[in-house]
């Protein structure tokens, strides 16, 4: 892990394995530096959580539940803004175009996408010729509230070509 920077501007990388038991400790690092960056805690939470959802999503989905493969994290504060970019080296299928399939609150999964559009400002996927960059950003107000009463169907993000 690295984290350098001061005053205005703020960076942290990180490079964990696809272990899910690996994402406990880049969450926590992530809530870390957006506190160390001024955001309060319930938005530190919430960004905690879409950091969460988005590194599982990456081990299910872009590298099928292998455990083994590279997952690069780095984050940046500037003006009151974080920018979260994640790597991946997975199939590279961008989630923005797959169809969208109805939730079913029986089944598990389903919520990761709509967190990260519902807590972040902007969520940015960029197919890459081995893998997937995706850019979420978040800027420094109080927290967005929660996943309560969220809807089934979020709009969807925005696709880099």
């Amino acid at each position: 892990m690295a984290e350098g920077g001061n005053g205005a501007h703020r960076h942290l990388e990180l490079e964990i394995a696809s272990d899910p038991a690996k994402i406990a400790e880049a969450r926590r690092a992530i809530e870390a530096f957006a506190l160390s960056c001024g955001f309060d805690k319930a938005a530190g939470d919430e960004i905690g959580l879409v950091l969460n959802e988005a590194l599982a999503n990456i081990i299910r989905h872009a590298y099928h539940g292998a455990i083994d493969r590279p997952i690069r994290l780095s984050a940046g504060a500037r003006n009151g803004e974080l920018r979260l970019t994640l790597r991946d080296w997975g199939d590279g299928v961008n989630p923005i175009s797959l169809p969208l399939t109805p939730r079913d609150p029986a089944k598990p999964g389903g919520l990761g996408l709509i967190c990260l559009m519902r807590l972040m400002d902007e969520v940015v996927f960029t197919p890459q010729s081995d893998g997937m960059t995706l850019t979420m950003t978040r800027k420094n107000k109080s927290a967005k509230g929660g996943l309560d009463g969220m809807p089934q169907k979020a709009p969807p993000p925005e696709v880099a070509s």
